[in-house]
């Protein structure tokens, strides 16, 4: 400590009385305890450690939406799967109904509306009127979950397969594409439909596949080194209980091509009506016949 002059120890203190006494308070409390008391604090020190250790570090969060709406089945069971697994705390974000193949479509300028009746048994859900997108992109604004950002956002499970060109109508892989415009790592799960065949229940054997992969991507995440600037769309084929394994392979180019499927007999002067016959072959004669008895 360096001396001081005369003339500084006559100097009057600048700060007030009762601040000079609330310092000195506060440092009289910070000094260690007495030599006899030390075995008394190290003992409550070693009693208070094993409850803090019980609490843990915070379970990673993981968002789940599904094209296929709340009441999907492939929803329920990825929901299933992953409140069992224990590995993250599970939050969903749905659309209220099956929005299949609206690309990435959002809502503008009309109202939103966001349900939290919907029960998952260990997982806080809400369903919401919007697209798929539009779940993500009102899940990351903050509005719906006391969380900023979850780990993961996964989509899923799609009914139908998600494969090269298709990519661009799904909106499966449009709201994990929207998971990473936020900088959040998303994941796509789609299960390859084949009607007379797929049960509902494959859904649940699908999900138990993913698991390790889910897992997997949290583990990577956590340690930063989860591939950044791409999503991971996985395809389950028919059957998932007798999957043989994983095989990492490259976007296709395959490309369904559209045709149209006059419904009425009119010519295009003054009017006349189209269907797109992208879908599968059964929802397109059910259609047909309807727009067919409908159509002037």
């Amino acid at each position: 400590m360096a001396a001081s002059s005369g003339d500084d120890s006559r100097r009057p203190n600048p700060l007030p009385t009762a601040l000079v006494s609330n310092l000195q308070s506060v440092l009289a409390a910070r000094r260690p305890p007495p030599t006899e008391d030390a075995s008394v604090a190290a003992a409550a020190a070693e009693t208070s450690a094993p409850a803090a250790a019980d609490d843990g570090p915070a379970k990673p969060v993981v968002l789940l939406t599904c094209a296929g709406g709340i009441q999907s089945p492939g929803l329920a069971a990825l929901v299933d799967a992953l409140v069992k697994g224990g590995r993250c705390d599970v939050h969903v974000c749905a659309p209220e109904s099956d929005k299949p193949v609206c690309g990435h479509s959002i809502t503008i300028r009309e109202t939103v509306s966001a349900t939290s009746s919907v029960d998952f048994t260990g997982a806080k859900a809400f369903e919401i009127s919007g697209t798929p997108v539009d779940c993500i992109s009102l899940s990351l604004s903050g509005r719906l979950f006391a969380w900023s950002a979850p780990a993961l956002v996964i989509s899923g499970i799609n009914a139908g397969p998600n494969c090269g060109y298709e990519m661009f109508h799904s909106s499966a892989i449009a709201a994990a594409r929207e998971a990473l415009m936020y900088g959040v790592p998303s994941i796509a799960i789609s299960l390859n439909w084949k009607n007379d065949e797929t049960k509902d229940s494959d859904f649940k054997d699908a999900a138990g596949l993913c698991l390790p992969l889910i897992h997997a991507a949290l583990a990577d995440i956590e340690k930063g080194t989860f591939l950044s600037g791409c999503l991971l769309n996985i395809g389950v084929p028919s059957s998932p209980s007798a999957n043989k394994g994983f095989k990492l392979t490259k976007q296709s180019i395959y490309s369904p091509a559209q045709s149209w499927q006059a419904v009425s007999s009119s010519r295009p002067a003054p009017a006349a009506h189209f269907m797109g016959m992208h879908q599968s072959l059964g929802i397109q004669l059910a259609q047909l016949g309807k727009d067919a008895s409908a159509a002037v």
